[in-house]
């Protein structure tokens, strides 16, 4: 195989780590801002930045979805076997789960009409009553990402680690794809 070809483009690179920093932080503040931050001001901007994230998200998944099908370099297949068809659905599954997060997000801050840093407000879409449900899912489909991002790690320290292969440096952190190559 193409050294050339073994490791994403820098695009498909930067979109996916960004995308992992902003689930990673989304998920964090959405699951503790309330215990650790009493209501006022401080909530209300750590909430404020949890919505801006979440629309930073969104566009984040269009751009790495629309990237992939258009321009991002295309690897070939590791394991065309069981893991593989495996692989596709993690990564199927977590397109879908961040699709269905994002959309409840941003479903649940228009039906809120959210405040934006005090600054600028968001309108209030839909019914009220619809805040707690969606709330709700909202919770439920962003725990059921983590559980699949998980599995989606695991699986990427298992290649790096077990199986000693070189999928987990398809996809390298902070690194450029030819200085990744030149670590090889």
């Amino acid at each position: 195989m193409d050294r050339g070809n073994s490791v994403y483009d820098r695009i498909t690179i930067g979109l996916h780590w960004l995308a992992a920093g902003l689930v990673v932080t989304l998920y964090l503040i959405g699951e503790f801002v309330e215990d650790l931050l009493a209501k006022g001001p401080a909530r209300e901007a750590v909430w404020s930045v949890h919505f801006v994230l979440g629309f930073v998200l969104a566009g984040v998944i269009g751009a790495l979805a629309l990237w992939r099908h258009t321009g991002g370099r295309q690897l070939p297949i590791e394991d065309p076997g069981p893991l593989h068809l495996l692989a596709k659905a993690t990564h199927a599954a977590l397109y879908v789960l961040l699709l269905v997060v994002a959309g409840l997000g941003v479903a649940n801050a228009l039906v809120r009409g959210v405040s934006l840093f005090g600054i600028a407000s968001l309108p209030h879409l839909g019914d009220p009553a619809l805040r707690r449900p969606l709330t709700h899912w909202h919770g439920l489909a962003a725990n059921l990402l983590m559980a699949v991002v998980l599995f989606h790690v695991t699986a990427a320290l298992v290649h790096h680690y077990l199986w000693q292969d070189a999928v987990l440096g398809r996809m390298p952190p902070g690194r450029s794809s030819s200085e990744a190559l030149a670590r090889r």
